[in-house]
């Protein structure tokens, strides 16, 4: 049986990550020749490894061969493990050369791929991660899978050297029964994993679904310190948006009121603990433990972009040129020299180092205390390290800190007997000073691999974050990443979506061949409507519109309804998946149906908001049964039941009443709605699109401001109090 062969699962993007090792001087390999900073950290193993490609599926039937798929990613710890004990191992390297077609994938670079096995792994083995290793047929059909092996047998674990001796047994003895194993599960994947509406079936009532999303996740929260399960904890940015939303619609209601004390309670422990890089900012993979402290130190793109859209909604809530690289590692070199990578190395400090930054005596500080007895109290430094050993069972981190707010700025005055003003100026200086301490330390490893998917949510980020804060600097980055996108990652000859693309040794941009997947198209066009909103500038409605079509042609099932993760034409990828679950990044349907809505009001087109419902429809029963799993598709089906506010500003772009009322617009969190301005270019893109904007003016000469729900307008407002009192009706 197959899950004779399964390993337990070890790595994922929710398990330990890392960092590539130092290259040996053994020739390069066939990946030497390829740009994913993944493939390149193998190209000197002694394997004869292939990237996912013609080539090696042409070698796997010329020679009868099976294939040995290994897929994993740049900063993936476990990955580094088994690349260092396995693939370098020149005995392991000889005997999958000799006897299997080695295939390395890049899962950021080829997440379709990843989707098909990972699904066969999670089915066959009851758990998942990376690295992920498969056997398949020439044919592309996988027969055994799991994830990391040890080189030898460990315990109950059985070693890669094992489980290949047995496969190359049962291809020579049982290849048949290998095969047609394989195919029934194939088989059974395309049957369970198939989502499609039923004829005439409509999306079930938003209400029930989301009142029931609520309730689900109010039992998995944590009250002490927030977040949905106890250890390891994750940031789930989608929970948060989907809990402000329904807080939004049941503002009065005792179940709103705990929605929005559960998301605010959760931002407010995440940015006091470890989690949080107080340094230098940004926000870690995830917690290993309950009370966000000691984090896993990967820290990825998506993060940060969905992070940045949560912080600055509760802010709303509260009234209180280029891309951008993919991943940092969490492993990295000591600060204080050696040749072995250690976890969080770059990150952590030890109690002797903020004692020798920090010694100056603080005047009027209680028993002169000195600047470092102030830091580490606030932040939780202890001199014999702050992690417990359960969070560190390979002793990396012994006698290290991960910086923590224990108290309040408030009490920490108190203990000290100073100003709150004073401690902190004192904080902030004590974290530039040690700012500056980390650049002098060995760098993890940076993805510099730029995704078209993530850019789109950090596009998102920044557009979403400089409106609000009324930024210029964060808008103009905004514009930048979106010009970027445009040059570099959109085909304007083939009219496609690009993957990725690398930074060049000369810091060029390469691209790469690999054609967008619907993640790329639905958080790009996603960017693009929040920049829109952001900046008023109708090209990048003109440009969501553009990639809307594509993403429509390419991906959507005509017949059962939402879209398909990547091409359903490949014949390489064997099964036709629509990911039906919002997890670290959103589940592309789930964007996408908020996009389509939002793109009809914004160009008129009717079938837009019919396709919306289509997708919602195909989704009825996961979302009827499970919607915590899709919690970003319930806000698309709240904004479908609740319909889109049209909020129009009549007025000139730079002007300053017009500024006022459009601050007036940003300082609100509105989940439903669209803005546009009507500048009385009758001949621009919106009026064209939109021919009953030239019916509405400004009044008396001043910027004006109409609030309607399918152009269906309340009187006009002029004054920002009276456009806030109508936004808040």
């Amino acid at each position: 049986k197959a899950s004779v062969f399964t390993s337990l699962s070890m790595a994922s993007g929710s398990e330990g990550q890392g960092s590539p090792p130092s290259t040996p001087q053994r020739p390069p390999n066939r990946l030497g020749q390829e740009r994913s900073p993944y493939l390149l950290q193998h190209a000197h193993n002694p394997v004869d490894w292939y990237p996912w490609g013609q080539e090696a599926f042409d070698k796997a039937r010329s020679e009868d061969k099976p294939i040995f798929l290994s897929v994993g990613y740049s900063t993936c710890h476990w990955c580094h493990v088994m690349e260092r004990e396995s693939f370098e191992d020149e005995e392991i390297g000889k005997t999958l050369s000799d006897n299997f077609v080695c295939i390395k994938v890049d899962r950021e670079e080829r997440p379709d791929v990843d989707k098909v096995y990972m699904t066969f792994v999670q089915a066959t083995s009851g758990g998942g991660g990376w690295p992920m290793s498969v056997w398949l047929t020439p044919d592309l059909r996988p027969f055994i899978g799991g994830t990391y092996f040890p080189p030898k047998d460990s315990g109950r674990r059985p070693g890669l050297k094992t489980v290949l001796t047995r496969i190359m047994e049962q291809w020579q003895d049982n290849r048949e029964a290998l095969e047609s194993s394989g195919e029934r599960v194939i088989e059974a994947l395309k049957k369970g994993t198939s989502i499609a509406a039923n004829p005439g079936e409509t999306p079930p009532p938003a209400h029930d679904v989301a009142n029931r999303c609520f309730v689900q996740l109010a039992h998995s929260y944590e009250e002490e310190y927030g977040g949905f399960r106890d250890a390891p904890k994750f940031p789930s940015p989608v929970n948060l948006m989907f809990l402000m939303s329904f807080w939004s619609v049941n503002r009065s209601s005792t179940e709103g009121s705990e929605a929005l004390q559960m998301t605010l309670h959760t931002l407010r422990m995440m940015a006091l603990g470890g989690i949080h890089d107080h340094v230098s900012q940004g926000f870690h993979r995830y917690s290993t433990d309950s009370s966000w402290h000691v984090p896993h130190f990967e820290k990825m793109l998506y993060d940060q972009a969905q992070l940045a859209v949560a912080y600055i909604s509760a802010f709303q809530v509260c009234a209180c040129s280029g891309g951008f690289y993919s991943a940092e590692d969490a492993d990295s070199l000591p600060a204080a020299g050696g040749s072995e990578k250690r976890e969080g190395a770059f990150c952590v400090w030890m109690g002797s180092e903020v004692r020798e930054l920090l010694p100056v005596v603080v005047e009027g500080a209680t028993g002169g205390a000195t600047e470092a007895d102030i830091f580490m109290h606030h932040y939780g430094v202890k001199e014999q390290g702050n992690v417990d050993m359960e969070q560190d069972p390979h002793g990396e981190l012994q006698g290290q800190n991960v910086l923590i707010v224990r108290y309040s700025v408030e009490l920490t005055a108190a203990r000290f007997g100073l100003s709150v003003i004073k401690v902190s100026e004192l904080l902030a200086s004590a974290r530039a000073k040690m700012a500056e301490v980390r650049k002098s330390r060995p760098a993890p490893h940076l993805d510099t691999k730029m995704l078209a998917s993530w850019n789109g949510l950090m596009l998102s980020g920044f557009a979403r974050v400089g409106a609000v804060l009324d930024d210029k600097a964060l808008l103009e980055r905004a514009v930048q990443a979106a010009g970027f996108l445009k040059e570099h990652l959109w085909d304007a000859e083939r009219q496609i979506m690009l993957r990725s693309c690398y930074r060049g040794d000369e810091m060029e941009v390469d691209v790469s061949p690999i054609a967008g997947f619907l993640d790329d198209y639905a958080y790009v066009i996603c960017g693009l409507l929040d920049l829109y909103e952001a900046t008023l500038q109708p090209e990048w409605l003109r440009w969501g519109e553009e990639l809307q079509d594509r993403q429509d042609l390419l991906f959507w099932d005509a017949e059962g309804g939402g879209y398909y993760c990547s091409d359903p034409t490949d014949p390489t990828v064997l099964l036709r998946l629509k990911q039906d679950q919002d997890g670290a990044e959103p589940s592309a349907n789930s964007v996408s149906a908020l996009n389509l809505l939002r793109l009809s009001h914004y160009t008129g087109r009717k079938d837009w908001s019919q396709r919306s419902q289509q997708l919602l429809a195909a989704f009825s029963d996961r979302l009827t049964r499970v919607p915590i799993a899709l919690p970003e598709m319930v806000r698309g089906l709240m904004a479908n039941h609740y319909t889109l506010k049209q909020i129009v500003i009549c007025g000139q772009r730079d002007a300053p009443d017009t500024s006022s009322l459009l601050a007036t617009v940003n300082s609100l969190f509105l989940p439903h709605k669209v803005l546009m301005l009507a500048d009385g270019e009758t001949e621009g893109y919106l009026y064209q699109r939109l021919p009953i904007l030239s019916s509405l003016t400004c009044q008396g000469g001043s910027a004006t401001a109409y609030v309607c729900e399918d152009f269906t307008c309340a009187l006009p407002v002029t004054d920002p109090q009276e456009l806030r009192r109508l936004l808040l009706e």
